[in-house]
């Protein structure tokens, strides 16, 4: 009696998840937001901090250089398509790529996130292009802060799915499931015991 109260809750649990696609894309745009707007207050707070930390992290052991929106043939960021998962932190990337000229000042009057310059060809003797310098100057870092800042951007996508579908609860099995599972035998026993359990008589029959 006490598992069955125990167990009604989670069978009647109900999420406001209010408009779906809203608190999809306010959880895209900022990790947690979505959330936060469905009153999902926890989960949001959880969600923010842990992604928003994971990203700004890797963000700054790569120099806040690893976060960069690039489609030419010499340097396509893929990276950055799961980086943009985290999306207002990431998305200066995607004006910067589309506003500066390379070799130029960026409008912006920052390069933070701006696309490096990269020699299609590189022949001995020449200087290092402006990727092979931020490879050199931040060493390893330079690798773990991608991989960091595109598992925030990854884990972001879960979030936003949350948002939108809601959380999944599993049922708790019945009792009567439970019995029968334990009392799995021979096919002539299955047959006994559900009619036993249902108040009537089983009549086995024999064929001589």
């Amino acid at each position: 009696m006490a598992e069955e109260n125990k167990q009604a809750p989670a069978e009647t649990l109900e999420v406001e998840l209010k408009n779906p696609g809203l608190a999809a894309l306010l959880a895209w745009l900022w990790p947690g937001a979505g959330h936060l707007y469905q009153g999902r207050t926890a989960k949001g707070a959880l969600y923010m901090i842990c992604i928003l930390t994971t990203y700004f992290f890797g963000f700054y052991i790569g120099d806040g250089r690893v976060v960069y929106a690039s489609w030419r043939p010499e340097d396509r960021r893929l990276p950055y398509l799961c980086q943009v998962g985290v999306g207002i932190p990431a998305l200066p990337a995607m004006l910067q790529a589309k506003i500066k000229e390379p070799g130029k000042p960026s409008p912006l009057g920052t390069d933070l996130m701006a696309p490096p310059q990269v020699a299609e060809h590189w022949q001995p003797g020449q200087d290092m292009d402006d990727l092979a310098q931020w490879h050199q100057e931040t060493g390893v870092g330079f690798e773990l802060g991608t991989l960091f800042t595109m598992v925030a951007g990854l884990l972001n996508i879960l979030a936003i799915y949350d948002a939108f579908a809601g959380p999944v609860f599993i049922k708790p099995e019945d009792k009567k499931d439970k019995k029968k599972k334990k009392q799995r035998g021979p096919p002539e026993d299955e047959k006994k015991n559900d009619a036993k359990e249902e108040g009537i008589e089983y009549v086995e029959e024999k064929i001589s």
